[in-house]
């Protein structure tokens, strides 16, 4: 007599695992990506249910470019980590930690200044048509205090978000310790003297956006 193959239609009797769970994700999503080491980020290719987190490393050719363009005598201990996470259906948060250790010319003096540069950076990226929206709301904008907003890209460049984020956090003037500031003045000939004031003119920007900001 012949007898069926008896088939269980119950669920297996063991734990799912961590790894288990993140293979049945990855078959469910092949092309989504969690952890990456390249700087560009597609985001059609990212997966919306769990955040894509990043560890960037520098080669020394990176490394020199970097120090040229911003006029650096050296550049070390570089670090950048963080992860991009979808926020709705069309929105992404961008959060990261930023670490170098610049030398530059003192201002004064011309000697090298060492500066340890550590920063947290929180980007949003939306549609463009609600990046126009808050943009041409003053009050909006205003109220919200957000100047992290971004228009969303095809792709995120890594790179570039580290390269504006070192380029604003570096000294403007950098200066020696004990170095004093005095006042210099600058001309020719028959010439109106150019003081330290005048060839400072984001010195003077500073200054209007602080009277700004405190609504003066």
């Amino acid at each position: 007599m012949w007898f069926a193959p008896f088939v269980s239609s119950r669920a297996p009797l063991y734990p799912i695992t961590e790894s288990a769970a993140r293979m049945q994700e990855r078959i469910a999503c092949p092309m989504a990506r969690t952890d990456t080491s390249t700087p560009l980020l597609r985001i059609a290719d990212l997966n919306e249910r769990r955040p894509t987190r990043f560890e960037l490393t520098f080669d020394a050719a990176q490394i020199r470019q970097f120090a040229q363009e911003l006029d650096l005598i050296s550049l070390k201990k570089l670090r950048f980590k963080g992860e991009l996470t979808a926020e709705g259906r069309d929105q992404w948060e961008l959060t990261a930690d930023l670490g170098a250790t610049v030398q530059q010319n003192c201002v004064i003096s011309f000697v090298p200044v060492t500066t340890r540069i550590d920063e947290k950076i929180s980007r949003r990226y939306v549609p463009e048509a609600i990046f126009e929206q808050v943009a041409d709301d003053e009050e909006i904008s205003e109220a919200s205090g957000d100047d992290t907003m971004d228009i969303l890209p095809a792709e995120i460049d890594l790179l570039d978000v580290f390269r504006e984020t070192l380029v604003l956090a570096l000294p403007d003037y950098p200066r020696a310790e004990g170095v004093e500031l005095g006042e210099r003045v600058f001309s020719e000939e028959g010439v109106k003297p150019m003081r330290d004031a005048d060839a400072k003119p984001f010195a003077g920007l500073a200054a209007l956006k602080e009277k700004m900001e405190k609504g003066d």
